[in-house]
């Protein structure tokens, strides 16, 4: 299924089918689907995947206007688990995916079965993280994505990633996916830092939770795990060494194992 039409947006969607119960992937800010490319090739014997691109990244269209809000990521993620028929479904977002679901998960919770966030914050943006986030916005639409490759790596990946040899070849592939980013990507940024806060909806979720952050992130790091572990009832929360924002690249291995054991517990 290549793609669908979300408000007016071209939409790619990676669908690995078959008859499980279905795991709904949504990724962070500046990467796509294919950060959960080692999550599916474990859980597809078993569930049906399905990962897609939000508006602005990766393989689908461009969103409009100044920002992509995480409220219309919120309702376009709605939509395609209503189109495809995926409810109630395994949701499972990182960063910015986890900003959507746990918006999911407060106020449409049959939609899901479980919920899995990875390296995410119930909290609006740090007032600190702004004016950095939005010079480098500025930079990225004037002189394009591959202009601020270099500052975002320490960002988007802990220390352990990006200074292990054996761990050269993935990196030089997710720099190019980040410099592979279009100018349009700004307007997500936009959207990102300029959420809203949802921690007082917290204590309604009722979806089974599990929480996992690395203990190299930098970008939102334990604490915010720690918050959400707190204020969703009953959920658990795993640490991961030698992980930072993209826990799902840098650390699959692990992320596998922590997803694959909370989706066979029992409710």
């Amino acid at each position: 299924m290549p793609t669908i039409t979300l408000n007016g947006v071209a939409v790619h969607v990676e669908d690995s089918g078959g008859d499980g119960e279905p795991v709904v992937f949504c990724h962070g800010l500046l990467m796509s689907s294919r950060m959960f490319e080692g999550q599916v090739a474990a859980l597809a014997p078993r569930y049906r995947c399905v990962a897609y691109d939000l508006p602005g990244h990766g393989r689908s269209g461009d969103a409009t206007g100044r920002s992509y809000p995480i409220e219309q990521a919120y309702d376009d993620t709605v939509a395609l688990i209503e189109r495809l028929g995926l409810g109630p479904c395994h949701f499972v977002g990182l960063s910015m995916g986890g900003f959507v679901g746990l918006r999911i998960a407060a106020r449409r919770r049959e939609l899901f079965r479980t919920l899995t966030l990875l390296e995410t914050s119930a909290d609006a943006e740090a007032p600190g993280n702004v004016p950095k986030y939005r010079r480098l916005a500025f930079v990225a639409r004037l002189f394009g994505p591959g202009a601020v490759v270099a500052p975002v790596m320490p960002i988007m990946f802990g220390r352990t990633f990006l200074h292990d040899p054996a761990k050269a070849a993935v990196r030089a592939r997710w720099r190019g996916e980040l410099k592979a980013n279009r100018r349009g990507i700004v307007r997500a940024v936009r959207g990102v830092i300029e959420r809203e806060g949802v921690a007082d909806l917290l204590p309604g979720i009722t979806t089974p939770t599990l929480v996992m952050v690395g203990d190299e992130d930098v970008a939102t790091p334990r604490h915010h795990a720690e918050k959400i572990r707190a204020l969703v009832p009953g959920a658990r929360l795993v640490t991961l060494p030698g992980a930072g924002h993209s826990s799902s690249v840098e650390q699959p291995e692990l992320v596998n194992r922590a997803l694959l054991d909370f989706l066979a517990s029992p409710r």
